[in-house]
């Protein structure tokens, strides 16, 4: 007899009230022009990357994809509430630090990883890692290709 264990994952929303996620994916889809489904996937994107960074510390060894940048871009613009959801997260604020430039299809791998590893899930295709943006198709994010 085999056992079977359900896996369940969480998103980055969870991580947020439904007023919190509204008031930011709103504000994405406004502020960067994408259709108010896209924003609320960019933004609980956005969470579960930061929350990952700043609960394992490992901040500086990550980055978003180019796709899920506005999401974290919407949380820090909202500087109060940002400052103390990393507060009520994590015990600190955790800096943005804009490290665009390493933006590869390993690291795009290792961070999806990370966030996957943590119980989160994934939207693949904003992180430029579903099987349709693999080579010899180039993601246009980065030097991927």
């Amino acid at each position: 007899m085999t056992a079977t264990v359900a896996i369940t994952t969480r998103t980055g929303r969870s991580l947020v009230s439904k007023a919190d996620f509204a008031m930011l994916a709103a504000f994405c889809g406004d502020e960067y022009g994408l259709e108010r489904a896209v924003a609320n996937r960019v933004v609980d994107q956005a969470l579960a990357l930061v929350f990952v960074m700043g609960s394992t510390g490992e901040g500086t060894s990550m980055a978003p994809s180019q796709k899920v940048d506005p999401g974290w871009h919407t949380l820090v613009l909202h500087t109060d509430w940002y400052a103390n959801w990393c507060q009520e997260q994590f015990g600190y604020f955790l800096h943005h630090q804009p490290n665009s430039k390493t933006r590869t299809g390993g690291l795009m791998t290792s961070v999806v990883g990370k966030i996957r590893a943590a119980g989160f899930e994934v939207d693949d295709q904003l992180w430029d890692t579903a099987a349709e943006c693999n080579a010899p198709a180039c993601c246009g994010d980065g030097p991927c290709c």
